[in-house]
């Protein structure tokens, strides 16, 4: 007699094919918590900057300056603050190859009160700047009037005339010391340290 099979020859040969199903799911989950971590962290670090009294430091949501090619480039520094005062500040680096005379940048300022807007015309130190050279520029305000600073333009000249630039990120906010706190504890003598009742000095039970 020969042996009975049960199973035919399609059914052996066909092997299980995985579901993707899941593995989609998990990466739009990775991705997903990812993103809510950076806008979380976001989130907490501009609520930070604001309950300490800095200025959150913009970048420009569009270049206002005339077309052709940048002439200098503009590294903004992240605003820091120094006791009730924040700095803002950046360094202005001239790329092209002619000198550039009578430099200052425009800032528009928000104000924290009633979120109006100022412009502030930040000269450079120095004026003048050779081809491949740097200068700085900086400004001092209390920090409880304003809450955000944009670069709009960069002019030159005793006209003020704008020139065209790109922007970079500049020097970071250095990170907060904690205060060290030094705790001390009252010693205690050792006849208070010693057990009522021990081999060395038994107590009596009246």
């Amino acid at each position: 007699m020969s042996p009975m099979i049960t199973d035919s020859p399609d059914e052996r040969f066909i092997e299980p094919k995985g579901s993707f199903g899941p593995k989609l799911v998990a990466v739009a989950c990775a991705v997903l918590v990812t993103a809510l971590v950076l806008v979380g962290y976001t989130l907490l670090r501009k609520r930070h900057a604001e309950k300490a009294g800095l200025i959150i430091v913009s970048s420009p949501e569009f270049n206002t300056a005339p077309q052709g090619p940048p002439k200098a480039l503009i590294l903004v520094d992240e605003a820091l603050l120094q006791g009730g005062k924040t700095i803002i500040g950046g360094t202005v680096r001239n790329t092209s190859a002619e000198k550039l005379e009578g430099l200052s940048v425009e800032l528009e300022l928000k104000r924290r009160k009633d979120g109006t807007v100022e412009k502030k015309l930040v000269a450079l130190q120095p004026a003048v700047i050779e081809p491949q050279q740097e200068a700085r520029y900086s400004l001092e305000l209390k920090a409880q009037d304003y809450g955000s600073m944009r670069l709009v333009a960069l002019k030159a000249g005793p006209d003020s005339h704008p020139l065209p630039y790109t922007t970079a990120q500049g020097q970071k906010r250095p990170p907060e010391r904690l205060e060290s706190r030094t705790i001390t504890t009252e010693k205690r003598s050792s006849k208070q340290s010693e057990y009522l009742n021990s081999p060395d000095s038994p107590a009596r039970v009246p």
